[in-house]
């Protein structure tokens, strides 16, 4: 009976392995020595996602994956929190004063054991200003220059008191990017970070000399996903104790998860020199027909903030002067529509002037992107059930770009990255490089002040007016959050949020930001 038993026992497991789902080619191509890394975990582990395949350098790597572990190995002058707010690592002090940004470096090492200088910085900056990902943030620079082994001065083209939020480029050790080995492969650069890529390349190992708390996680277990299909399988099995995405398409993984500020701000573009869209009472009355939360939860699945202003919401400058309602207000519209003359509803159901004519408004959108699609949509729904046309015009991107650049629109929906220094210059003012529309007067008043003899500087608008006592340091963010809001060239909608998935077994909770999704990990346990 026992040998029959064993039999039966022995066909039943062989048919359960038979009706096992084959992995996808791309899995199947996975070393056993990852899946091992996947299943070992103790409370000094953690078992992240990376690409084999790609480049450890923070400067050179192409992967979202390999881009976010390059803030365990890298240390940056400063890093900003969750609210925007600047956390100083490897600077020991920031002051703006006027057009100039001092930084004074901390004591702190590589992982070799050599003193960081200002050397190195200088070194990295001039590594980052070539970087896609970091270029953006130094079109103020002017030159850096080393005043000695631990200051460094950027010479700005203005002031601006948020610069430090900018300075959350890697660190390298001075002439280590770059180098290959003997076979020609790339050797990582030398890192000043919490923790240093293992020599068999398959963790990361804490860093001896870290001037910082080390925590208890001494091991990144690092598991290898080349390609989409393969970190969906590694999330979705619980593989990995941690995973950041910004995609719309979230693959959810269980345990728990922490909204990431980002400065991704969705609005809807003006062209000024349209009509009533000249008049900021009409734009006064689209921005109060919205449903901004519906938005939100509807169009990007609740991976979005409604905005209150300009600025993002959780920005604490700003946060008293944003008034922006999350829901509709439809006794603003019909106030301001009534003050340009549309006070009565026509046949249709939408306001109109005394010959019964409604203005009717195109809004262009991009129709690759899905998200932007449905908020238009909506944008429009919202704004028929207040009384106010807008016609959705669907664009492939190059027809968008096309028509923004030529002024060919009435409406688009928008987005752009505000940079964490929070300027907003290059959106709202003429000639800026994102201010589609925009044009240097925009009402009768002003027109009116701008009739100046041959030679004399034209009238500036509010926005730009605000804005130059800014840079110029008479006047404070709270200011021109206020006057922003009052001249609306733009109509705010919402901020998107990156999501950090994470084990339910680490505690002591785990904190994120756009600048390092890993900014608590030495206060991480399970």
């Amino acid at each position: 009976m026992k040998k029959i038993f064993c039999i039966i026992v022995s066909i039943i497991l062989i048919l359960c392995l038979c009706g096992c789902r084959e992995l996808p080619a791309t899995l199947s191509d996975v070393s056993d020595s990852t899946e091992d890394a996947a299943k070992e975990n103790d409370n000094s582990t953690l078992n992240l996602l990376c690409c084999f395949g790609d480049s450890f350098n923070p400067y050179l790597s192409k992967t979202d994956l390999n881009r976010q572990l390059t803030s365990l190995l890298y240390d940056s002058l400063v890093k900003t929190d969750n609210n925007f707010n600047a956390v100083y690592t490897l600077a020991e002090s920031v002051e703006v004063s006027g057009n100039v940004c001092t930084v004074t470096l901390r004591d702190a090492a590589f992982s070799d054991g050599g003193a960081v200088t200002a050397d190195d910085v200088v070194y990295s900056y001039n590594l980052a200003k070539q970087s896609p990902r970091y270029m953006h943030n130094f079109y103020e620079v002017v030159s850096v220059t080393m005043i000695n082994s631990k200051t460094i001065s950027f010479e700005l083209t203005q002031h601006d008191r948020y610069f430090a939020n900018l300075l959350d480029f890697p660190i390298l050790k001075s002439g280590s990017s770059g180098v290959t080995d003997a076979d020609g492969k790339e050797v990582p650069p030398i890192g000043c970070g919490r923790y240093v890529l293992a020599e068999d390349a398959l963790s990361l190992k804490q860093n001896e000399n870290y001037y910082g708390k080390k925590g208890i996680i001494t091991t990144v277990n690092l598991i290898n996903s080349p390609d989409a299909a393969s970190t969906s399988h590694y999330v979705e099995v619980g593989a990995c104790d941690a995973y950041y995405t910004e995609s719309d398409n979230i693959v959810r993984m269980s345990g728990k998860k922490v909204d990431v500020n980002l400065n991704r701000f969705i609005y809807i573009g003006i062209n000024t020199s349209y009509g009533l869209l000249a008049t900021k009472e009409m734009r006064y009355a689209i921005s109060s027909a919205l449903e901004r939360d519906t938005i939100c939860r509807t169009a990007y699945y609740s991976k979005a903030l409604p905005a209150t202003g300009f600025f993002h919401p959780d920005f604490k400058p700003t946060a008293a002067v944003q008034t922006i309602e999350n829901t509709p207000n439809t006794k603003i519209t019909v106030e301001n529509l009534s003050k340009i003359g549309y006070n009565s509803m026509n046949s249709n159901g939408f306001y109109a002037n005394s010959a019964g004519n409604n203005p009717v408004f195109s809004l262009i959108v991009n129709s690759e992107n899905a998200s932007r699609v449905a908020a238009a949509k909506l944008i429009a729904q919202q704004c028929a059930s207040a009384g106010i046309q807008i016609n959705i015009v669907k664009c492939t991107y190059e027809q968008y770009l096309e028509r923004l650049t030529s002024g060919s629109f009435h409406l688009y929906l928008g987005e752009v990255r505000v940079g964490n220094n929070m300027d907003f210059t290059q959106l709202v003012t003429p000639g800026g490089s994102a201010a589609y529309g925009i044009t240097a007067i925009t009402t009768p008043e002003e027109q009116q002040d701008a009739s100046t003899e041959s030679g004399d500087t034209p009238a500036q608008s509010g926005c730009e007016s605000i804005l130059a006592s800014y840079h110029e340091g008479t006047c404070g963010i709270s200011d021109v959050a206020s006057t922003l809001l009052t001249e609306m060239p733009q109509i705010p909608i919402c901020y998107i949020n990156g999501a950090m998935f994470y084990s339910a077994d680490i505690q002591n909770g785990v904190q994120a930001s756009a600048s390092d999704i890993y900014l608590n990990i030495e206060n991480y346990e399970f």
